[in-house]
């Protein structure tokens, strides 16, 4: 297999519990994130990611009866989740998709996997903060995986998957695609509930008059309401990285 897209998605978010099944326009906020990213044209095969806990039955069952691949590994261990979840493919590369973005773009997800397979590279990004937070996609080889869920000992490496790959970048060929344009920041993720409410305007606004609204319409969209992105302006980019690096230590699950 080509490319393998593993999307990441857990009901027990500890600041917005259960928002990935929260409704927008009377469909859970992962169906219109599932609608958007499964438009892009380079991915072999999509398959969730979810875990073993209880708590994450109801979302596996939700994806099944799409049709959709599910995989459940760890809860807390998110590398040994994707890699395990990989091994039953065998990729060549694999794309992560977080269930926190529903406003994913399709044609963004197409560009980092094209620019990583062109330029031959282990690791591929969306760059930083050149695009609105929440339309981030990450791509990197199978091989990348491996070494990173082998190596990885930390307890913030683990959660969140790509942090080894990126902290040793001197061992991978990494590359990080900035948008060509200049862009204001948003945040456009779903963490917490201003984020949710900033989210469901957007689809409130834009959806029924079109579903495939792209970035571009989002910004304008925001342009003209800048009172909506102040909702959640006040939230750190990085607030879970961040969380993650202060309490850091040795991954004490058995991996």
């Amino acid at each position: 297999m080509e490319v393998l897209a593993i999307i990441q998605a857990r009901m027990s978010s500890s600041r917005l519990p259960g928002k990935v099944l929260k409704p927008i326009l009377g469909k859970p906020m992962i169906w219109h994130q599932w609608q958007r990213i499964k438009r892009a044209k380079k991915i072999t095969k999509f398959v969730l990611a979810t875990s073993h806990d209880k708590s994450d039955d109801r979302l596996a069952h939700y994806f099944l009866d799409m049709g959709v691949d599910v995989f459940r590994g760890s809860l807390n261990d998110v590398l040994s989740r994707y890699y395990h979840c990989a091994l039953n493919y065998y990729p060549k590369h694999v794309v992560r998709l977080t269930a926190d973005c529903p406003v994913a773009d399709p044609e963004l997800i197409d560009e980092v996997v094209v620019t990583h397979i062109s330029e031959d590279n282990d690791y591929t990004s969306i760059g930083g903060l050149t695009y609105p937070l929440g339309l981030s996609a990450e791509i990197f080889r199978f091989e990348a995986l491996e070494s990173a869920y082998r190596q990885a000992l930390l307890s913030s490496q683990r959660e969140h998957v790509t942090l080894y790959i990126y902290q040793n970048s001197h061992q991978f060929k990494v590359k990080q695609i900035k948008n060509k344009i200049v862009m204001p920041y948003f945040r456009l993720t779903v963490d917490h509930p201003e984020d949710f409410e900033l989210i469901t305007r957007i689809y409130e606004t834009l959806y029924p008059k079109n579903k495939h609204f792209n970035t571009e319409d989002i910004v304008d969209l925001l342009a003209k309401h800048p009172d909506w992105a102040l909702l959640n302006a006040h939230i750190s980019a990085d607030e879970g990285l961040e969380k993650s690096l202060k309490h850091d230590n040795i991954f004490s699950e058995n991996f």
